[in-house]
Order: C-alpha cells, then structure tokens, then sequence
C-alpha cells in the first residue's frame, strides 16, 4: 500500500509541475522544474528502462500539458533516469541497490542529497537548456540561465523531496 501511496504523491507532484509551468514563469533566465527530483526518487526496485519509460512518460505530459515544446522536458528527463542508479551508488553507496532500499532524507543526511538532487537537476538543465536554445541564444546568456535555474531548482526540490523520500514511505 505503501508503494501507491508513493504513486499519488508522483502524480500530485506531476500536478504541482505543470501550475510551476504554465503560472510561474517569472524571467527567461529561470527554469524551474522538481522533474528531476521526482524521478531521483523513484524506488530503487524499478529497473532502469522502466524509470526511463516513466520518465518519458513524465516529460510528455509536462510538455503537452504546459510548456508547448514537445518533447523538451521528455528529452531532458530520460538521461536523469538512466544515471538515476550511478548517481544513487556513488552519493549514498552501493549497499542502497545492494538491498533494493530507498534512500531517505533522514538516513542518508541532508547534504549528501543535497549533491544527489544537484547532480539530477545539473544533468536536466543542461541538456534543457541546450536543446531550448537551439543556438539561438548566446553562450553567456545560457549559462547565466544555467546558474540561476540550479541554484532556484535546488532550493524548491529540497521542499519537494519531503513527501517523496521520507521514512513515512515504507
């Protein structure tokens, strides 16, 4: 039951990503998202090409419901699904997949996720921002924007990933 649970609350924060899309665009420079967050935690039991499906899946939806670039958080959100596990083995260590155990806030500390959803965010904006830029925009302009959606995305998935890695899931 508990695992549904964890399914509602995905869902719900799906919800939450699309008003962050379509209602609080506040400049160009920032890109918020909590995709990647959410897809950091999924369990560890589902396997890697069925994260990436739930990923795609994830990305489509944003994409069609809000933003209007099709395939642009999909494409940004597959790769943070496929180093999902690297990243979870090197930051929190190989005993988490070892036992097929999720990684939570409170057994794990506070900044070692912190790297973790750093990571995620890091790999889902550059390639964002990449392919949204198409060569379109200077260089300079993309890394100001790079920056300033780190540092923004960072701070709202820290608050994000309360419900979705807490002990209270098991």
């Amino acid at each position: 039951m508990r695992k549904n649970a964890f399914w509602i609350v995905y869902v719900m924060l799906l919800l939450g990503q699309l008003l962050i899309s379509n209602y609080f665009t506040f400049t160009p420079y920032i890109t918020l998202s909590i995709l990647p967050v959410m897809v950091l935690c999924i369990s560890t039991s589902v396997s890697t090409p069925a994260t990436m499906i739930i990923a795609f899946l994830t990305g489509l939806a944003v994409d069609w419901l809000s933003e209007g670039v099709l395939g642009l958080n999909a494409i940004a959100l597959v790769p943070v699904a496929y180093i999902r596990k690297p990243v979870i083995q090197f930051i929190f260590g190989n005993s988490l997949s070892a036992r097929k155990e999720d990684f939570t806030v409170q057994s794990n500390g506070q900044l070692s996720v912190m790297v973790a959803i750093l990571a995620v965010q890091a790999v889902f904006l550059a390639i964002y921002i990449w392919v949204d830029g198409a060569g379109m925009r200077p260089f300079w302009f993309n890394v100001a924007r790079f920056f300033a959606s780190l540092a923004a995305g960072l701070l709202v998935s820290v608050f994000t990933l309360t419900p979705l890695a807490s002990d209270n899931r098991r």
